[in-house]
């Protein structure tokens, strides 16, 4: 796990590995902001307690923890259930990941750290850019429910605030103003997180049965209420049936990234 190696691979062709001093660094300031923020209890407290149960390991909870997640989703998965699959009670588990808040915070470390952002190049900054938050949404994609993990929570596993940190510097590349770079951090990650989500959500309530299919009948069906919708009173919902109930989910999510890039470009034109 990189929170306990100290390295990240999150640059195509590019490793980045952070001094096992600096990993330790992030660790002890993450512990206290969690038990501030969350009334969790720190890492310290789990630290003490680890010798009592060296059979198991915040690595191992981790990946328990995203295998329920793809298979259950987010709501499915507690300290209780990663306990009982790994055969022990949840007060072993505590030894090692302090918290819910806590697992939330590694599962998204494990995953992220993952997320590929390329070296800058301020001729095509933009197109990077966008290449990441479709590479993220891939990510998400092959990791059911971890999006859930994201929200409400300010990422601050080591993996995922050196992604943050490149993915700063693609953005200075581009000549973006640290406050509008700052914000868009923040967006651009809700943005892609949402429309995940949105996804996990949909495949949980069409269980069993063929998604794109399962798309299709839902699609078809709003298609037919906004079609049949009085024209007096709706006149543009039901003449845009065809048009508001066109395009494919990735033709939607593209059509975001495509704005908030160009969004922040235009801000940054501005000076």
């Amino acid at each position: 796990m990189a929170g306990e190696t100290g390295s990240f691979q999150i640059g195509r062709r590019v490793s980045v590995t952070a001094p096992e001093a600096v990993t330790r660094q992030v660790a002890e300031q993450v512990g206290a902001i969690v038990s501030e923020v969350f009334g969790a209890p720190s890492r310290g407290q789990g630290r003490a307690r680890r010798a009592a149960a060296e059979r198991l390991s915040a690595a191992r909870i981790v990946e328990v923890a995203i295998g329920q997640l793809r298979e259950h989703g987010y709501d499915a998965v507690t300290m209780r259930s990663v306990a009982r699959e790994l055969g022990t009670g949840p007060a072993s588990l505590y030894a090692h990941v302090a918290s819910r808040a806590e697992l939330d915070q590694l599962v998204v470390g494990r995953v992220c750290a993952q997320w590929q952002i390329p070296e800058p190049d301020p001729d095509r900054w933009d197109r990077q850019l966008r290449d990441c938050l479709v590479d993220l949404l891939e990510l998400y994609r092959a990791n059911p429910g971890v999006a859930r993990c994201t929200l409400g929570m300010i990422p601050l596993e080591p993996g995922p605030l050196m992604v943050s940190e490149r993915l700063l510097a693609l953005l200075a590349a581009g000549g973006v103003r640290e406050q509008h770079a700052a914000w868009f951090v923040d967006v651009g990650s809700l943005f892609v997180a949402s429309v995940a989500v949105e996804e996990d959500i949909w495949r949980e309530r069409g269980a069993g049965r063929d998604p794109e299919l399962a798309a299709e009948e839902a699609v078809g069906k709003i298609r037919s209420v906004f079609a049949q919708l009085p024209p007096e009173h709706f006149p543009l919902l039901s003449s845009m049936s065809a048009t508001l109930t066109s395009g494919t989910g990735d033709d939607r999510f593209r059509f975001g990234v495509d704005l908030l890039v160009a969004g922040l470009k235009a801000l940054s034109a501005l000076r």
